[in-house]
């Protein structure tokens, strides 16, 4: 757009390829997944590469799309009616990822519910059971699968009483990492509201340091659930299920940490005032809804 175009009732960006961009390093990151699993099938050396090409790429692309979006507005370029479009446009977002994590959640109490009940001797499709796998134990989580062959046993599940001692219990510190960079991200902002620059930068960047504890506990668990264990995607529908909702979500809080980061850096070059701090507002919205998603997870994955 030319620079004498008025700009005061709603700002429209030149055409961009940062959409372009994204997609393919979305399609990098899921064809690298499809690849590492067929790998782990196979029993071959799984290859990552094009997952970190894809992430590599991904996180490059939201650098720079995010860096256009904050120098348009250090310009003054957005109005309060294109604030009010940013707004509705995270609201939406954030339920589309609420939408997301229900499809995985609900297939989780589907699995436990019915299928469980169903095999296990229960309702109008007990036969299912009776015929195809008579000595099952309709118990949750499912350590004993049909053909060990095709689908390993794990040795116990991330529940029993075994893992919970291990570590001290990884997944609850892990919940108290999450609830504790809730509130040093709304004490955050709350310095941005008071004007008080230092507090800002020190509870923003422990939240960002909480957000990396948690990934590093959550790769130590992983470790720790494929080595000792024996649970791994291939484990049936308990590994599936758990490696599914924890991986997704642990995906997103590297997404929630690498957004949080660059609101720090934000703060430090002092761009945020009480009036004018969507952006830090828009992820602090995301890592609270990253840390509702735990809790549920921690509730109906862990403890029940």
């Amino acid at each position: 757009m030319s620079s004498g175009t008025d700009h005061s009732a709603y700002y429209v960006p030149e055409n961009g390829w940062y959409p372009v961009w994204v997609a393919l390093a979305i399609f990098l990151m899921l064809g690298g997944g499809a690849v590492w699993l067929n790998d782990l099938k196979a029993g071959d050396e799984p290859n990552i590469t094009l997952t970190l090409i894809g992430l590599v790429l991904l996180a490059v692309v939201l650098f720079a799309w995010f860096a256009k979006v904050i120098e348009e507005n250090q310009q003054g370029l957005y109005s309060p009616q294109l604030n009010r479009s940013f707004v509705w446009g995270m609201g939406w977002f954030i339920f589309s990822e609420v939408m997301f994590f229900a499809a995985f959640f609900g297939a989780l109490f589907y699995a436990r519910h019915f299928v469980l009940s169903w095999l296990g001797g229960e309702g109008d499709k007990a036969i299912t059971g009776e015929y195809l796998w008579p000595e099952f134990e309709a118990v949750w989580p499912v350590v004993s699968n049909p053909d060990p062959s095709v689908f390993t046993n794990p040795g116990e599940s991330m529940a029993s009483p075994g893992v919970a001692s291990w570590g001290g219990y990884l997944p609850f510190w892990n919940t108290v990492i999450l609830l504790t960079s809730s509130v040093t991200v709304h004490f955050a902002h709350t310095a941005i509201k008071d004007q008080q620059r230092t507090k800002l930068l020190s509870w923003l960047g422990l939240t960002v340091l909480l957000g990396i504890a948690f990934l590093i506990l959550q790769v130590e668990e992983y470790i720790h659930a494929y080595q000792e264990l024996g649970l791994t995607l291939s484990s049936g529908i308990y590994g599936s299920t758990f490696f599914l909702l924890t991986g997704f979500h642990g995906f997103h809080v590297t997404l929630g940490t690498f957004m949080l980061m660059v609101m720090l850096f934000r703060a430090f070059k002092n761009h945020f005032k009480p009036e004018d701090c969507f952006g830090f507002e828009s992820a602090s919205w995301y890592w609270h809804f990253v840390d509702v998603v735990w809790l549920c997870l921690f509730f109906f994955v862990y403890v029940f």
